[in-house]
């Protein structure tokens, strides 16, 4: 069976905090002897119905309680990559909240070396290989990040670049241009979340004044003409999250995504699945839907899957990308 959710592709855009389902989250609770305010994984996923991204962003950090140990990081990531390998995940860049660890207490190490050990594993164990981004929450303070940053040195060798996320209103890009700066001067490639609640201008800062090389979301560069003009000109990659969309609010029903106008203008668009224990869906899941709902036909899928190779970071592998876009161009769909 070739189904369209199951054509080889890259996953651009994941946080792996929010990868966290029910039932691990039990199961580190009661290893880690946390108390969740939920009397069973029933209760907890009617608690992922959210009004907007705060709401989401609450329940998100409340559950972060139960990840103490490197078992816990690894255990949280191999779920992942397993689920995401059975929906044809071939490669992923995978993003971490250091801040929203170490503000409890748990040191970036151990953060670090437990989802180190399942990326290690991760192409011998489910054929997906990996890279790891950190985000800087963007609600936090500019000196946070900066700390963040060199905290992380010491494990540079494990981090191929740095995002930002978290809420996004009132946070502009700009506030952390010293700290991606700093980044850029350690080789780390950059990425941000802009244009997701945030106005166009976000997004126009992520790249002038950040330099980011891929904008996450970017739903919102379809208000801005010119700026649409300028993306497609430049080829920059866009990480869409439709099902994402949808559950914050940013969309009312799917069948209003403007993804598949977005390629129709010549955005290199890829779709993705953000938080997917929270949003209704893995990356698979999210091809599926968007083909229902909006009515993607195959080729618009493979361009979907070829987009996330081409706009991935692996500039260091060019053999590995051409292998996997050749897999891409063999698919056949049923």
């Amino acid at each position: 069976m070739h189904l369209p959710e199951a054509i080889p592709k890259a996953e651009l855009h994941l946080h792996i905090e929010g990868t966290l389902e029910p039932e691990l989250a039990f199961a580190l609770a009661a290893r880690n002897g946390v108390e969740l305010p939920y009397a069973d994984t029933e209760e907890l996923r009617r608690a992922y119905l959210f009004s907007d991204l705060q709401s989401f962003l609450d329940l998100y950090y409340e559950l972060m309680a139960v990840l103490h140990t490197a078992d816990d990081f690894a255990d949280l990531a191999d779920a992942y990559l397993a689920r995401a390998a059975a929906q044809g995940v071939r490669h992923a860049e995978i993003f971490f909240d250091p801040q929203a660890h170490t503000a409890r207490g748990v040191p970036i190490g151990t953060v670090i070396e437990g989802l180190g050990r399942a990326l290690d594993r991760s192409e011998e164990r489910h054929g997906v290989s990996t890279q790891l981004i950190m985000c800087f929450l963007r609600d936090r303070s500019a000196e946070s990040a900066m700390e963040t940053l060199n905290a992380a040195e010491p494990y540079l060798h494990r981090i191929a670049g740095v995002g930002l996320d978290s809420a996004e209103v009132g946070h502009p890009p700009s506030k952390f241009a010293e700290v991606y700066a700093a980044a850029g001067a350690l080789g780390l490639r950059k990425v941000a979340h802009a244009g997701e609640e945030g106005p166009p201008a976000y997004i126009r800062e992520a790249l002038d004044v950040l330099g980011v090389e891929r904008i996450d979301h970017g739903l919102r560069a379809m208000e801005d003409p010119e700026l649409v003009e300028r993306l497609v000109r430049e080829r920059v990659p866009l990480t869409l999250c439709p099902l994402s969309n949808v559950r914050l609010r940013a969309i009312d029903v799917l069948e209003d995504h403007p993804l598949k106008a977005m390629m129709e203008a010549g955005l290199l668009v890829t779709v993705n699945s953000d938080d997917p224990a929270y949003f209704g869906g893995y990356v698979g899941d999210t091809f599926h839907a968007v083909h229902e709902a909006l009515g993607l036909d195959p080729e618009q899928l493979r361009e979907l899957a070829r987009n996330s190779f081409l706009a991935s970071f692996l500039d260091h592998d060019e053999e590995r990308r051409a292998r996997y876009l050749a897999e891409v161009e063999a698919y056949e769909f049923d």
